[in-house]
């Protein structure tokens, strides 16, 4: 039985509306639909061919950095919009010769096409450091130093941070920052996850009402759910003002296996001052100078959830901040919203 691809009605090949698209002939109830397909196979004519005078993109693109990993959400777009491929074995194949015109590329929700799909809308972005003394963060130093501002200024009742913990180096412990020196204890990064959701609430429990919470995008997404979300459990907490802080972020990695790593390396956590992943190379700071690994070394340790992540510069957040983009020593800063 033969289906009219415009309206789904029933037809036969003795119908007169016929078009031949592809290499496939196509039968239509009337003329109306014949039409509108005809329209459609032409507008995706031009824009394979817009694309095409853009950048030459294969079919060999899309297996490689999408299907080949795992990530394919088998939506159906590439099939969709090019008659070359097709589902096989539960997954998109190329079925006929691939004129590398890009369209199922750009139509892949997983595909990164867009400046925006990187770091997502923003409002303005600088590249900044800290003038204040004595404040040396990650990069610039400009999350603890606008914090501190804040909380000098009575603008923020308090902040939620992650320091290093007194009684195991290095394990992430999230806490309510409420004046500037311990500000400076959450400096620089932790490369493992930081429960800080349990130290927001406390602090709205504790009558708190304008809150910096900082973190990467997951711990971010958590809260901007938390406040937009029908179900939101923030909506109970009107009066909460929280103005998210993000980090960028590339990698976690468990504590516990930061500590294996650095042990069978001949390190100890205790003599490491400084953490920083740079241009795909963990470094670990020492007394007697720098130690680099390539990180691909420390692929057992990652945490399973940053292996789905698509979202490295904190896109829900109210200022995001990183050190991708900038000088050393500066800090990349993307103002995100009105607040921010």
């Amino acid at each position: 039985m033969i289906t009219d691809p415009i309206c789904k009605a029933h037809v036969t090949e003795e119908s007169n509306y016929v078009t031949d698209y592809g290499g496939k002939t196509y039968y239509f109830c009337s003329a109306e639909c014949k039409n509108k397909f005809d329209q459609m196979e032409k507008s995706v004519i031009r824009l394979k061919r817009n694309i095409g005078e853009r950048e030459r993109i294969s079919f060999g693109k899309l297996k490689k950095e999408i299907i080949n990993l795992g990530i394919c959400t088998l939506c159906g777009a590439c099939v969709s919009s090019c008659e070359s491929i097709a589902f096989a074995g539960n997954q998109p194949k190329l079925i006929d010769k691939c004129t590398a015109c890009g369209v199922c590329y750009n139509q892949c929700p997983r595909t990164v096409t867009r400046e925006e799909d990187l770091v997502g809308k923003l409002r303005f972005g600088y590249a900044a450091r800290s003038s204040i003394p004595g404040f040396k963060g990650q990069d610039g130093g400009v999350v603890t130093a606008l914090l501190a501002y804040g909380l000098e200024e009575g603008l923020l009742d308090c902040a939620i941070v992650t320091r290093k913990s007194e009684d195991d180096p290095w394990k992430a412990e999230p806490f309510i920052a409420t004046t500037v020196d311990e500000l400076l204890e959450s400096s620089g990064s932790i490369y493992s996850h930081s429960m800080t959701m349990e130290p927001l609430m406390s602090a709205i429990k504790q009558g708190m009402r304008s809150i910096a919470f900082v973190g990467p995008s997951c711990n971010i997404d958590a809260v901007h759910k938390m406040q937009t979300s029908p179900y939101g459990f923030l909506h109970l907490f009107l009066r909460a003002k929280v103005l998210k802080f993000g980090l960028f972020c590339m990698d976690s990695f468990e504590h516990e296996g930061i500590r294996e790593f650095v042990g069978t390396h001949g390190m100890d956590l205790s003599d490491i001052d400084s953490m920083k992943i740079r241009k795909g190379v963990f470094e670990f700071g020492m007394a007697d100078g720098i130690k680099s690994y390539d990180l691909s070394e420390l692929d057992q340790y990652r945490s399973t959830s940053c292996k789905f992540c698509t979202d490295m510069a904190a896109e829900n957040s109210d200022i995001s901040f990183g050190g991708v983009g900038t000088p050393q020593g500066y800090s990349t800063v993307l103002a995100r919203s009105s607040i921010g």
